[in-house]
């Protein structure tokens, strides 16, 4: 008769619990910032942090709960493609204001760049460091790839990248309503351009206006800072 730690290795071994604990946490994580409205029940923050600690009680290691991960992070394509929709609803007004946008994300994506490596680089020496800072603020599977590129660590630049996400999302509303930036124009492209996907993904809660800019704000600055990234780089080394 097998053992209660190989049974219980081989369930977590499943793909199936990987899913199962991640939706569980998610949907718990909902029910709180339902019941306890603020920044701080974030759901994504709430339940990853659920999930680690969930994780470092039962001994899980991360390869055993990424295999049902993986089934989630690929519906992430399918929704990041599911952004069209808003976004072709307001194509005739986006149409009007291409250059305003492009200008405004090239500003947004350069200003972040700079503020994130420069403000490394006072701090320490440490080249890596200053390097995995720089594309923090584009979706992940990108910032990691420019990271590679320029000499940064991809590993340690996609921490920045969720962390930054989480703080965008979390409080980047509330800091532009503070300043009296109120447009949904100008909240969707400063929470596209600064906090990428999860930044997106509280937009589209703000309004379907607001997401649609703010995925379009999110492909434009993948697509400038790849183009400057290396450029700010060879600055800053």
């Amino acid at each position: 008769m097998p053992s209660y730690s190989s049974v219980f290795e081989h369930l977590t071994n499943q793909s199936v619990f990987g899913v199962a604990l991640t939706l569980g946490a998610f949907l718990v994580a909902r029910s709180l910032q339902a019941r306890r409205p603020s920044s701080l029940t974030h759901p994504l923050l709430t339940s990853s942090m659920a999930i680690i600690v969930i994780l470092k009680l039962l001994g899980v290691d991360y390869d055993a709960y990424n295999r049902g991960g993986q089934l989630i992070s690929f519906f992430l394509g399918p929704a990041t493609v599911a952004l069209a929709v808003p976004l072709y609803r307001q194509s005739t007004k986006i149409r009007r204001q291409k250059a305003l946008i492009l200008g405004s994300c090239t500003a947004g994506a350069l200003v972040a760049m700079v503020v994130a490596g420069g403000v490394i680089k006072v701090l320490s020496d440490d080249t890596h460091l200053v390097l995995s800072m720089i594309p923090k603020s584009v979706t992940t599977p990108i910032a990691m790839e420019i990271s590679r590129i320029i000499g940064g660590v991809p590993t340690l630049t996609s921490v920045f990248v969720v962390i930054t996400g989480l703080l965008g999302a979390m409080f980047g509303p509330e800091i532009l309503a503070m300043a009296n930036i109120t447009s949904p124009e100008a909240v969707g492209l400063a929470l596209g351009t600064a906090a990428h996907g999860i930044g997106t993904g509280r937009a589209l809660q703000e309004g379907e206006e607001q997401g649609a800019y703010s995925g379009l704000a999110m492909g434009l600055a993948g697509l400038i800072v790849t183009i400057l990234a290396p450029l700010l780089a060879a600055l800053l080394e």
